[in-house]
């Protein structure tokens, strides 16, 4: 591959990643975690988008240290991946609309078997990044202190980077 096919590719994948981050913000998944991902991309071509590559990874780190600080948002994750995991091959499986369906049919279970593949897919990276996170974080405190420190010093720099302009 070329530099210049490369680099369009990599822009390409970085700017697809993005805008799943984003999605994924909103819909099932790791959205912080698609978003650093795709800013981590785009920051080799774009200025902008390599000063937001460490906030936003600093924000997905403490996200993953705080929802792994408690016993009880471990087990709803992990219900909640489980959950996802079985709506998808619910979607995969695709069973006939249930009688109590109140609309046409083509409206039960849209999407099709990518619908569910997706999910499951989703559900996989979600245990995943529990489980990292559970070993990484869980019973340590301090390390999402630390986080937490590192972003109240992003919001000093920047009063000070507007003081002296």
């Amino acid at each position: 591959m070329t530099g210049a096919a490369k680099r369009i590719a990599l822009e390409i994948l970085g700017w697809v990643l993005l805008l799943l981050g984003v999605a994924a913000i909103f819909l099932p998944g790791p959205g912080l975690l698609g978003i650093f991902a795709g800013l981590a991309l785009l920051s080799q071509q774009y200025d902008w988008a390599e000063r937001r590559v460490e906030p936003v990874r600093i924000r997905a780190l403490l996200g993953a240290a705080e929802g792994v600080e408690t016993w009880p948002r471990i087990v709803a994750s992990c219900l909640g991946a489980v959950a996802l995991a079985a709506c998808g091959v619910l979607w995969i499986i695709k069973p006939p609309a249930p009688e109590w369906w109140p609309v046409s049919e083509t409206w039960w279970l849209p999407g099709g078997i990518w619908t569910g593949i997706t999910q499951v897919a989703s559900a996989f990276i979600a245990i995943a990044l529990i489980v990292y996170s559970y070993r990484r974080f869980h019973g340590h405190p301090e390390k999402a202190a630390e986080l937490r420190r590192q972003i109240k010093g992003e919001g000093s720099e920047r009063e000070q980077a507007a003081d002296r302009s």
